[in-house]
């Protein structure tokens, strides 16, 4: 299950690893749209990528600090540092072909 972020475990949440952090607002049709893939990704890829999600109905500063003015958006953390973002709706293979060569990348660092 996705972890909820807010301002107080934003910083905790996302400092270790590969961190997929779903922006997102309940009025938001494509949200909706987004969320079953997301939740079918974590089931996929939750032992290698934390998901997390921000509502940015109750956590706008959060949407404010990382330049969210779409939704849904995804910002990929790596090591506590955000690193990508993604926005709009996309279908669950273009993610899954993105999430694959982000766990190869950093693997590789390793």
């Amino acid at each position: 299950m996705a972890v909820n972020l807010t301002a107080k475990n934003f910083e905790t949440e996302t400092q270790d690893g590969l961190v997929m952090v779903d922006f997102w607002a309940d009025w938001c049709q494509p949200c909706k749209m987004l969320n079953p893939i997301l939740e079918q990704l974590e089931d996929e890829f939750g032992n290698q990528i934390k998901f997390a999600k921000v509502d940015v109905e109750k956590q706008m500063e959060l949407a404010e600090k990382f330049g969210i003015q779409n939704i849904p958006a995804q910002i990929l953390f790596i090591d506590g540092q955000a690193k990508e973002k993604v926005t709009g709706y996309k279908p669950k293979a273009q993610f899954e072909k993105y999430l694959t060569k982000k766990i190869a990348d950093y693997q590789a660092e390793d």
